[in-house]
């Protein structure tokens, strides 16, 4: 892994280098919170988390669903330039190039420890591990939890075995959809993973790691396995009178509160920024006001739940409207950790002067172009779409609705942030402006594509391919509290 002396983006107006920790949820929707507006489920560690710090309302991921959604966030890179695929699977034979430099890569450089904590989904084998794309260690679910183990992945000499399986199962090549592994580093440290208990236990994995590392410089990445299905809960979060989407949200806002604590216990709250956001919209729970869920490139699929906090550097209670996104984290951490930037092009932009509060700063993108499912573009106010309404995934309830005629969309997310009415026809200027603009990105893209990296297996493994039977019971089944939502 190479980070090229770039120049440092610092300046002596930036405030000294924080610790970093990115929160990173699956499936958690733009309506699942309270700070915009959810009455159910609870969520007041966040609002708190709200209230301390800055909301960002326009806040952007690169793809609408996992792997392509967390390439975006770790490397500045939209996931398309970088060859990955939008998910990868436990029989997908590629993963993120270790050449490609990661938050913590570029972290690690300047003098921080960092830590992976939870689901990583950019590839289950070397040379794509967390421990190779510079995390120091990693522990947790290497893709979705719905998923299932490769046989490939090596197992440690202290595994734990659950649910009746055994070794030689699993050396046989044992597999079952939603039966998972744990890894510590680069080895199954448990299997199956207790599912019910993994929230709890990515929080207490992330505390350990930040009480060890108090009185260093350090990143922690939490990318957390729910609220992405199969649901699950802990018995202390498991209310019968809920849905479980509702447990589960509730359990997240638990674990956001037992960072806040760790950290103002360790007495470094003033050094730490903590970023807080999903990797798309809802699967199970709600996107609203916005249209859409996960999957989709509305806006509901794609704008996301997003908080910034460091007591004293971003100004409490704040909001910002601005457009930004996931992955202007590389340059923005860049400056203010005092690291380099990557010699190869990414396409974040910094937005400390948006996260500072500057009075006047607007958003740098012009225009955030993504291509993804049949691509979109948002600018200022503007949401627009290269193809009819009626394509794609819609997410439309009404049986009498009826898609507007025309041959693209055009929606202004401020008079109508449901993207109800598309008004394509009526801003010429604009539909040719940003069509333009996404022509040029799609051009731009296509013209620089850099690879990704083969996963290596070894050659007595058995096939990783995904169970026959998604319905067959190869493990006895768990007297669990609920793994799916109620209906």
């Amino acid at each position: 892994m190479t980070v090229a002396v770039f120049g440092g983006l610092s300046t002596a107006a930036d405030p000294p280098r924080p610790n970093v920790i990115v929160i990173f949820i699956d499936d958690m929707g733009y309506g699942d919170v309270g700070f915009n507006g959810a009455t159910v489920p609870k969520t007041p560690n966040l609002d708190q988390m709200a209230a301390e710090g800055m909301k960002f309302t326009n806040f952007y991921v690169g793809c609408a669903v996992c792997s392509g959604s967390r390439t975006a966030l770790l490397t500045g890179c939209h996931y398309q330039r970088l060859s990955m695929n939008a998910v990868l699977f436990p029989n997908s034979d590629r993963g993120l190039h270790p050449d490609e430099v990661t938050l913590a890569d570029m972290l690690k450089a300047t003098g921080y420890d960092t830590a992976c904590v939870g689901k990583w989904h950019l590839g289950h084998l070397p040379p794509c591990l967390p421990t190779d794309q510079g995390f120091d260690s990693y522990w947790g679910i290497p893709y979705s939890n719905d998923m299932w183990i490769d046989p490939a992945n090596r197992l440690a000499e202290d595994i734990v075995l659950r649910d009746g399986v055994t070794l030689e199962q699993v050396k046989a090549g044992h597999k079952a959809k939603n039966v998972v592994p744990i890894l510590r580093d680069e080895e199954v440290v448990e299997y199956p993973a207790d599912q019910t208990t993994i929230t709890r236990r990515y929080t207490e994995e992330a505390i350990r790691f930040i009480n060890q590392d108090r009185d260093n410089p350090f990143f922690l990445y939490l990318p957390h396995t729910m609220v992405h299905l199969p649901l699950a809960v802990s018995e202390a979060f498991d209310d019968p009178d809920n849905e479980l989407i509702t447990n589960a949200i509730e359990e997240v806002d638990w674990s956001v509160g037992e960072i806040l604590k760790a950290v103002q216990a360790a007495g470094i709250a003033d050094d730490t920024l903590i970023v807080f956001t999903s990797d798309n919209g809802a699967a199970v729970g709600s996107s609203l006001p916005l249209r859409a869920k996960k999957g989709s490139v509305y806006d509901g699929g794609i704008r996301e739940p997003t908080l910034m906090w460091w007591p004293g550097n971003i100004p409490a209670g704040s909001v910002c409207s601005e457009v930004a996104a996931s992955i202007d984290l590389m340059p923005t951490l860049t400056r203010l950790c005092g690291g380099q930037l990557p010699q190869r092009k990414i396409d974040g932009k910094d937005i400390w002067p948006l996260m500072s509060g500057v009075d006047g700063a607007k958003s740098p993108h012009q225009a955030y172009v993504l291509m993804h499912g049949p691509g979109t573009v948002r600018s200022g106010k503007w949401k627009y779409y290269p193809w009819p309404e009626g394509k794609g995934r819609q997410n439309r309830d009404n049986a009498t609705w009826k898609p507007s005629p025309g041959p693209v969309q055009l929606y202004d997310t401020l008079a109508d942030i449901g993207e109800t009415t598309n008004v394509a026809a009526d801003h010429p200027d604009v539909v040719a402006r940003l069509q333009r603009a996404y022509d040029n990105h799609v051009a731009e893209i296509k013209a620089n594509q850099r690879p990704t990296a083969k996963l290596v297996r070894r050659s007595d493994a058995p096939s990783p391919q995904r169970p026959g039977d998604p319905k067959k019971k190869t493990v006895p089944k768990k007297k669990s509290n609920r793994s799916n939502p109620k209906t």
